[in-house]
């Protein structure tokens, strides 16, 4: 099988991203631990999106499973795991981010923006 139809297998898998996952995946971009993915989200949406423990860690599992983050390692004397994206996860990070452009230029279009 070539890359590319792997590609779009992973996309039609793992898209489209809920916005917590979106950006709990770019937050991997570096190895972070779970309280550190929860302030960098609060960062970066200026704590309009808030993560919750649950939401947190039940996201981390599923993009964990998709292959799109990995565990790897542990931090500190409380040996917190710390997570960071894939390659796979990269790609759809992109792949989302080519997405939400092409939805704001419709948006921008239709509505005379």
């Amino acid at each position: 099988m070539d890359d590319e139809k792997k590609l779009q297998e992973l996309i039609k898998k793992a898209t489209p991203l809920t916005e917590a996952s979106y950006y709990i995946l770019i937050s991997l971009k570096e190895p972070l631990h779970g309280y550190g993915v929860m302030q960098k989200v609060d960062e970066l949406s200026q704590k309009r999106v808030q993560l919750g423990p649950g939401t947190l860690y039940g996201a981390l599992s599923n993009l964990q499973t998709l292959g799109l983050i990995e565990a790897v390692g542990e931090s500190g004397s409380e040996r917190r795991k710390l997570y960071c994206m894939t390659e796979s996860g990269r790609m759809i990070a992109e792949h989302e981010v080519q997405r939400f452009e092409e939805l704001a230029r419709h948006g921008r279009l239709l509505m005379g923006l």
